[in-house]
């Protein structure tokens, strides 16, 4: 059977951190690598006798090891942390992915046996996104269920589409995403010289191939939860994170798109905080009648992560 596993760095509650290795452990991963981003005890603690889990906490010390200093960006570490996992994961795993915190793999079959299928000489394996969308307590909807809005083909009727779904904002992102749209990737084990990147490998400043994409995997993307908890970190995110001033639009600018730094600089000028809520509901928020354009056109994903009920199956100590 084919060996596989993950890689997250991760700045996030213990909650949180426990589930996502829960989660992945139910799933069938062979190893979870986790590096910790700050000094987390909790979760440090309770995956520590872990046999199938490695915990690194990535302090000066452990940067000293690497013989680098540690990078100021934490786009940065986390491919340093994800090159670091992958030298370790050779004489373990066959393959492994480097995803965050908030995403889980939702595959139709078992992750390992889809892996098994892909072709020898095939080095790299895309996973599509999916975002999910805010629930907030919406009548109608099953609160157990995480509803996404998947990843769509290209051409005119990606565009179309987006205006039948998203009329007033949807023109502005491809697919009507917040997050990134190109999905997250899993890597053969064993390629000399390879690093890491938070959405490719490359190999002597390459991008590796062959690859392929694996249709049968999702990846649940739990970008925005909420409104409040957007609101908290919008601001983290506009100055170092995936809405920073120097990452390029999903869309072309001659196509109508705009990055989402200069967005939502544009939203919040315009109207504030009222004009970026409207934003936020229109794209974010699962509404009735989005779910149900969304189900007609085959783009809705609806996913039991049950992610609690993992954490308490595999971490029974732990609350």
């Amino acid at each position: 059977m084919t060996r596989w596993g993950v890689v997250a760095t991760i700045k996030a509650p213990a909650k949180d951190i426990v589930a996502f290795v829960a989660y992945h452990l139910d799933l069938g991963a062979d190893h979870i690598f986790i590096y910790l981003d700050n000094e987390n005890p909790k979760a440090q603690a309770a995956l520590a006798n872990h046999p199938r889990v490695t915990t690194t906490r990535t302090n000066q010390a452990y940067w000293y090891s690497l013989g680098i200093k540690k990078p100021v960006r934490h786009q940065s570490r986390q491919t340093a942390n994800a090159s670091h996992a992958y030298r370790a994961s050779t004489a373990r795993l066959d393959w492994i992915a480097h995803i965050d915190v908030d995403e889980f793999l939702c595959p139709k079959r078992p992750v390992g046996a889809l892996l098994s299928d892909i072709p020898k000489n095939v080095v790299c394996a895309r996973v599509r996104p999916a975002e999910a969308l805010a629930n907030e307590g919406l009548p109608g909807l099953d609160p157990k269920t995480t509803y996404c809005k998947a990843w769509m083909p290209g051409g005119n009727s990606r565009m179309e589409l987006e205006k039948e779904l998203y009329p007033t904002f949807g023109g502005f992102l491809r697919g009507g995403f917040v997050s990134h749209f190109v999905g997250k990737i899993f890597i053969r084990t064993g390629l000399p010289n390879l690093e890491f990147r938070i959405h490719r490998g490359m190999q002597n400043k390459q991008e590796i191939e062959p690859r392929m994409t694996l249709d049968d995997i999702d990846l649940c993307h739990c970008h925005i939860t909420g409104w409040d908890a957007w609101q908290k970190i919008i601001d983290y995110r506009m100055t170092k994170g995936s809405y920073r001033s120097e990452l390029k639009p999903t869309r072309k600018p001659e196509l109508g798109g705009m990055s989402l730094h200069d967005l939502f600089s544009f939203l919040l000028a315009d109207g504030g905080e009222e004009t970026l809520k409207a934003f936020y509901e229109e794209i974010c928020l699962a509404r009735p009648e989005l779910i149900e354009k969304l189900r007609k056109n085959g783009v809705l994903r609806e996913f039991q992560l049950d992610a609690d009920a993992k954490k308490r199956k595999h971490f029974p100590g732990f609350s």
